[in-house]
């Protein structure tokens, strides 16, 4: 088993040592906390081990991405997914094998104890600034003198629910409700027997269908665009025509995608309008090929149909539909499961001091924060990475394939310079590089 680094921590002016806070254990915390712990840095890392990969993925779900896309990063040899199935002698996974979600919860696991050590499986309440940097509290009343913050919460305050069905979950939404959203299931046979309406036509809203009725539920899908898109088998030895033509990343085929994966500082590069342009348009919403089967001619899927209109009547749904396509134009469901993804907004993060949160700079057109090439926002000392950082440098950061691009440059800013102290000057201001 690889040795992790003994750490030291940050110095300022008394000699005191300061900790780097990581908050959040999933691919990314874990990533940074690797490589800051392998460079010496003194690290506290708080959440629970691939916590949200354990409680918002229904159960029987796979990933959507190849094993090229799902490495950790670590920062000696041995950290990849191949290097977990050989250790618990599994066989390697090909892209003609899906990922299922355990599995990868699995290495997640692996990879901690392999290279990253002590992961504290508490909550961080707030964190605001301090004159030598940021204080931050936990869960138990702890209180910390951190040198500086990382924010690598994953995707799970960012759930997102259009508010025109907010009426049917009055009390709060929930599996127990009329309303959810996808990322608050592990287990969907509770609705065996029942009917249920999935709005949305990316992978979790058809992965969610597939199981739904599976385990017996009358599963209808409700698509706003003219139809489901389904990503192409792979293939895995292709001509070299093929492959100058098209050239191959962990995000897929095509000059484009392997532009985006090969060169995120370069994305940063761009004006904010091309960038959000290119966050909200590139890897839309698709199904996984290996799905397909499991959805087409299976599951009634509704395209070119949304809800305009939700309300509750004998504690079930009652929709109203409207869209150019062939399909009803109401629909009473015992249960609305919202697959409508994820909106990232700053204000969503309630552990950040209201200071923070509403004088952190914004990438011009967003709620995301505005990232030095770094990772670093606008405060000194505290970055942010995973799907936050996806406006400044691309769709790669929106896929575990982004955790080497991050975790190498936050290490790297972290340890080539001293921590800046957060004092005077314009609030957490300073020129981006």
């Amino acid at each position: 088993m690889t040795q992790v680094v003994p750490s030291h921590g940050v110095r300022h002016g008394s000699g005191r040592r300061r900790p780097v806070v990581v908050i959040g254990a999933g691919p990314y915390g874990l990533s940074v906390t690797a490589h800051l712990r392998a460079a010496g840095v003194d690290v506290r890392v708080f959440g629970e081990v691939m916590g949200s990969w354990r409680h918002a993925m229904a159960t029987g779900m796979f990933l959507k991405s190849t094993p090229q896309a799902t490495d950790l990063s670590a920062p000696v040899p041995g950290g990849t997914l191949a290097d977990f199935c050989r250790a618990v002698g599994e066989s390697v996974l090909t892209e003609l094998t899906p990922i299922p979600c355990t599995t990868f919860v699995r290495y997640g696991m692996w990879f901690t104890a392999r290279h990253v050590g002590e992961v504290e499986n508490t909550q961080v309440r707030t964190v605001e600034r301090s004159r030598t940097g940021y204080r931050v509290r936990l869960e138990d009343g702890e209180e910390i003198d951190a040198a500086a913050v990382v924010v690598a919460t994953g995707l799970g305050a960012l759930a997102h629910i259009p508010p025109r069905l907010l009426p049917l979950a009055p009390r709060g939404t929930g599996p127990e409700a009329a309303l959810s959203h996808t990322s608050q299931h592990t287990d969907l046979s509770r609705y065996s027997g029942r009917r249920v309406a999935v709005v949305g036509g990316g992978q979790s809203a058809l992965e969610s269908a597939a199981l739904l009725h599976e385990a017996g539920a009358d599963v209808h899908v409700l698509v706003r665009g003219p139809r489901v898109r389904w990503g192409e088998t792979p293939v895995l030895h292709r001509p070299l025509r093929r492959r100058l033509l098209k050239p191959s990343s962990p995000l897929g085929t095509g000059w484009a995608l392997a532009t985006v994966c090969h060169a995120p500082h370069a994305v940063r590069g761009l004006p904010a309008p091309a960038r959000l342009l290119l966050h909200r348009r590139a890897l839309g919403p698709s199904g996984g090929w290996w799905l397909r089967e499991r959805v087409e001619g299976v599951v009634p899927v509704h395209c070119s149909r949304h809800v305009v209109r939700a309300g509750l009547r004998d504690g079930r749904a009652e929709l109203t539909l409207a869209g150019t396509g062939d399909g009803p134009t109401a629909m009473t469901v015992d249960h609305l499961l919202a697959a409508t993804g994820y909106r990232l907004d700053l204000n969503a993060l309630e552990f950040l001091s209201p200071v923070l949160r509403h004088r952190l700079d914004r990438v011009p057109g967003s709620q995301a924060p505005r990232l030095t090439g770094t990772f670093e926002s606008s405060f000194p000392a505290l970055y942010f990475t995973g799907s936050l950082a996806a406006p400044t440098f691309g769709p790669m950061l929106r896929f575990v394939a982004g955790t080497a691009f991050a975790a190498r440059r936050i290490t790297a800013h972290l340890t080539a310079s001293a921590l800046p102290a957060a004092t005077g000057g314009r609030e957490g201001r300073h020129p981006p590089r």
